[in-house]
C-alpha cells in the first residue's frame, strides 16, 4: 500500500525516529533547556598546543608586550560558546599562524577579572567556531 507516494514499509522507520526524538526531548533535563546555558568546552592541556599558543600565554601572564593592536581586547562571546559573563569579563588574544600574512585563525581567549592573572583561557584554532579550555 502506498501513502502519500511510498511505501509503508519506508515511512514507519522515519516516524519511528521522529517518535524517539519527541520522547528524547521531553526526557531532557528543564536546565539543559535553560535560556543562556551553553555545553561546556573540552579541554586542552597547555604543552599540547601549538608553541605559538604557548607563548602567547605566557604573555598573557606577563602582561604584555603584545604583537597586535587588539590583544588584550574585549572578546563579546557573541558565538555564546563560553561561558555567560558580563561584557568586558574576556579578552582575547592573537595566536601567530606562521606563513600567515594576517592575525590568521587562531586565538587564546582568557576571562577573570585581571587580565595578567585569568581565571580561566581557551583556546580556539577556527577563529571562534568552537573553544577548549588550557588546562596546566
Amino acid at each position: 500500500m502506498f501513502l502519500s507516494g511510498r511505501p509503508l514499509a519506508w515511512q514507519a522507520p522515519r516516524k519511528l525516529g521522529l517518535a524517539i526524538t519527541v520522547v528524547g526531548a521531553l526526557l531532557t533535563p528543564v536546565s539543559a533547556l535553560a535560556k543562556g546555558s551553553v555545553p561546556e568546552a573540552g579541554t586542552v592541556a597547555l604543552a599540547e598546543l601549538p608553541r605559538e599558543a604557548q607563548a602567547t600565554e605566557a604573555l598573557i601572564r606577563a602582561g604584555g608586550p603584545f604583537a597586535y593592536s587588539k590583544d588584550g581586547s574585549v572578546f563579546g562571546n557573541r558565538e555564546r560558546l563560553l561561558p555567560a559573563e558580563a561584557r568586558g569579563y574576556y579578552r582575547e588574544y592573537t595566536v601567530k599562524t606562521p606563513g600567515a600574512r594576517d592575525r590568521g585563525a587562531r586565538r587564546i581567549v582568557c576571562g577573570g577579572r585581571q587580565p595578567a592573572a585569568p581565571e580561566a583561557c581557551y583556546y580556539t584554532g577556527d577563529h571562534y567556531a568552537s573553544f577548549r579550555r588550557i588546562v596546566q
